[in-house]
């Protein structure tokens, strides 16, 4: 019988919640029993080679890149997991949501303390470079997301039961000490 098999990405925020999935220890090896890992960091292979069981993503979607990963992701897994607080509400990054993205450009390239050595004050402009969005949207916002495991990061053990009810066809029961914050 062929394992299930789980991809995973970062998009907008600070990989914390990839490094939560690390944070499972000692179980990341009866993981390994478990599951198949396909387009993941974890296992360093850069795209999908086949269908997925589960897409597990952290960050939200600040620029066209990001959003372009979050659809892939869609169409190759079954089931879809917004990871952490950055993908369920846009989370830090989404602090600009407030600033037009002209002002927070000019502000990084520009006009910012840090631009010293950009002398000639020019504004990247690539067409390889992902283009910036309005905002910073959580990834329900883009696409159809199934289950969502909050936190900033969340808690190891978070993960680490809802991945394993997913992949045993358990019943996805989670107590409430592992998800509240205090």
């Amino acid at each position: 019988m062929s394992k299930p098999i789980i991809a995973t990405a970062s998009l907008a925020g600070c990989f914390g919640c990839h490094m939560s999935i690390l944070d499972i220890d000692d179980r990341i090896l009866q993981l390994i029993e478990l599951v198949e890992f396909n387009k993941s960091p974890i296992d360093d292979i850069k795209t999908f080679t086949k269908q997925c069981d589960i897409g597990i993503i952290e960050g939200g979607c600040c620029n066209s890149e990001n959003v372009e990963v979050l659809k892939e992701f869609r169409k190759h897994c079954k089931i879809l997991i917004s990871l952490g607080e950055c993908a369920i509400m846009g989370g830090l990054p989404a602090m600009r949501n407030g600033i037009p993205v002209k002002e927070c450009l000019e502000e990084a390239y520009l006009n910012g303390p840090t631009v010293g050595l950009n002398a000639e004050k020019v504004m990247p402009n690539d067409a390889e470079l992902p283009m910036i969005l309005d905002k910073v949207y959580p990834l329900h916002e883009i696409v159809k997301i199934d289950y969502y495991l909050p936190g900033c990061p969340p808690r190891a053990d978070l993960i680490w039961a809802a991945v394993v009810a997913l992949v045993t066809g358990d019943e996805l029961n989670i107590p409430y000490e592992l998800v509240k914050f205090d």
